[in-house]
């Protein structure tokens, strides 16, 4: 498969797949979907189209970071997540709005239900921006961006779980 041959419709089911993976915290398969040099990002509501070398960025994960975040949320020591959230993530208005080699580049509307024992449920909502790399005719995720839309995060509390 070429990049440029891809399709809304399948960008689209491979996000639906992606956003059941968190869901279901199948998050070993999850990292799977990512490339040997994924990054996550998810940038001040302030900056949404800053740097990470220069902003400060809620969160800038490089793979090894990725790992050791998705090694993290795992473990019965991550007390901001253990037990764990429950979410539930809904994905709309997805495009592909470009295509350079075998990367196709994604943008998607988010909202991010969050739910937790003795906390009142938080909602995350924004935009992702995708960089999704195409290998042996599979996705692969490049880069994953949320950009939230709140005006202010205290409101949202901690943002622990992966967006």
């Amino acid at each position: 498969m070429d990049a440029r041959d891809v399709t809304r419709q399948q960008v689209e089911d491979f996000l639906y797949f992606e956003a059941e993976l968190l869901d279901n915290w199948q998050l070993d398969d999850w990292a799977k979907l990512l490339t040997d040099d994924a990054c996550y990002y998810v940038p001040p509501n302030d900056v949404p189209d800053g740097d990470p070398k220069d902003t400060l960025f809620l969160i800038a994960d490089d793979i090894h970071r990725l790992k050791s975040r998705v090694k993290r949320l795992k473990s019965r020591h991550a007390h901001a997540e253990n037990p764990r959230s429950n979410t539930r993530r809904f994905i709309s208005n997805v495009r592909i709005v470009g295509v350079e080699d075998n990367l196709i580049h994604v943008r998607a509307n988010f909202i991010v239900y969050r739910f937790r024992r003795y906390e009142k449920i938080r909602t995350y909502v924004g935009h992702y921006e995708y960089v999704l790399a195409l290998q042996d005719g599979q996705f692969k995720i490049k880069q994953r961006k949320a950009v939230l839309d709140s005006e202010e995060l205290a409101s949202l509390g901690s943002v622990s779980i992966l967006l």
